[in-house]
C-alpha cells in the first residue's frame, strides 16, 4: 500500500519479542482473587504454546475487508483483498518471535481515494496469556457464560500502566504502546480461547486514537492424521476511530491446510 496515508496498528507483538518474569497473576486493583483463575491462566498458558507451534505448521487463506465510513457512518469506501496468510514462529532461548507473512492473491481493483487503516496480528490477541507477556495484564473472573453452545469461564484482562505493551499504534513512524482490556471467553472442557474483545483502556486522542474495539474468534480445525483438533483465528474484526474518521477492517481465515502435506479438513463453523 505504498504512497497511499495509513494508520497501522500491530498486535501483538509481530517479528518482535517482549521478555517478563514468570508470574501469571496480579490480584486486579487489589481485589480478591477467585480461586478459579490462576489454574485458568495455567491451563490456557500450556495451550498458548502449543498454539504457536500449530499456527507455525499451516497456511490459510486470509480474507480482508476495509472499510472507511462517512461523518453520517455509512460506508464512504471499501477494499477487499486475499492473501495467502503464514504466522512464522522462533522460539530463542525461551523467547518467542513472530512474524506474519502475506502473499498477495488479489488485491483492490482501484486505487484508494482515501487514508486507509491497515491492522496486523490481532488474529494472535490470545498471546497475552503466554507466560512472557501474561505478567503485563491483570486477570479477573467474570463468572462462566455459553458461546456457540460452549461452556466458557469469561476472564477480564487489563493491560497494566507502564509495564510494555503487546500491541501498538505506528503513526508516522513512531510506535505508540496501547493499553488494552477486554475479556476472554475460555472453553471449560479444552481450555482453549474461543473468543477475545478488546478496547482501549484510556482515549488515546492526544496522538489521533479516539477508540479501538476488536473482536477475535477462534474455531476447532481437524486435519488428517491429527489425533486433536487445532484452534486457529477464523476471524478478527477491529474497529477504529479518530477525532474525524472511523475505519472497520474484517479479517477472515479460512482454507487451512498443513504443510507439504495433502489433507482433508473440518471446520467448525464459527459465528
Amino acid at each position: 500500500m505504498t504512497g497511499r496515508k495509513a494508520l497501522l496498528l500491530a498486535a501483538p507483538l509481530l517479528a518482535g519479542s517482549l521478555l517478563f518474569s514468570p508470574e501469571v497473576l496480579r490480584a486486579a486493583d487489589s481485589a480478591p482473587v477467585s480461586p478459579r483463575v490462576a489454574p485458568a491462566l495455567d491451563r490456557t498458558a500450556g495451550l498458548v504454546e502449543g498454539f504457536l507451534k500449530e499456527l507455525s505448521d499451516v497456511e490459510c487463506l486470509e480474507e480482508v475487508s476495509q472499510l472507511k465510513f462517512s461523518k453520517s457512518d455509512k460506508v464512504e469506501y471499501q477494499e477487499k483483498s486475499e492473501f495467502d496468510y503464514v504466522v512464522l514462529f522462533q522460539d530463542t532461548s525461551g523467547e518467542p518471535t513472530l512474524t506474519e507473512s502475506r502473499l498477495a492473491k488479489q488485491r483492490p481493483r482501484r486505487a484508494a481515494k482515501a487514508s486507509m487503516l491497515i491492522t496486523n496480528g490481532f488474529s494472535i490477541l490470545l498471546l497475552i496469556f503466554h507466560p512472557h507477556y501474561s505478567s503485563s495484564f491483570e486477570f479477573t473472573d467474570e463468572g462462566d457464560e455459553s458461546v456457540d453452545g460452549r461452556e466458557c469461564f469469561k476472564l477480564h484482562f487489563r493491560h497494566i500502566k507502564g509495564l510494555r505493551s503487546t500491541s501498538v499504534l505506528m503513526l508516522r513512524g513512531r510506535e505508540y504502546p496501547l493499553d488494552l482490556e477486554g475479556t476472554a471467553d475460555i472453553d471449560e472442557s479444552s481450555g482453549a480461547v474461543v473468543r477475545m474483545t478488546a478496547a482501549l483502556e484510556y482515549s488515546m486522542e492526544d496522538v489521533g486514537l479516539r477508540s479501538l474495539r476488536t473482536e477475535v474468534q477462534y474455531a476447532p480445525v481437524n486435519f488428517q492424521g491429527v489425533s486433536h483438533p487445532y484452534w486457529l483465528p477464523s476471524s478478527a474484526v477491529i474497529d477504529v476511530e479518530s477525532p474525524h474518521q472511523h475505519w472497520r477492517n474484517l479479517h477472515r481465515f479460512t482454507s487451512y491446510h498443513r504443510f507439504a502435506t495433502s489433507v482433508d479438513e473440518k471446520r467448525g463453523a464459527p459465528k
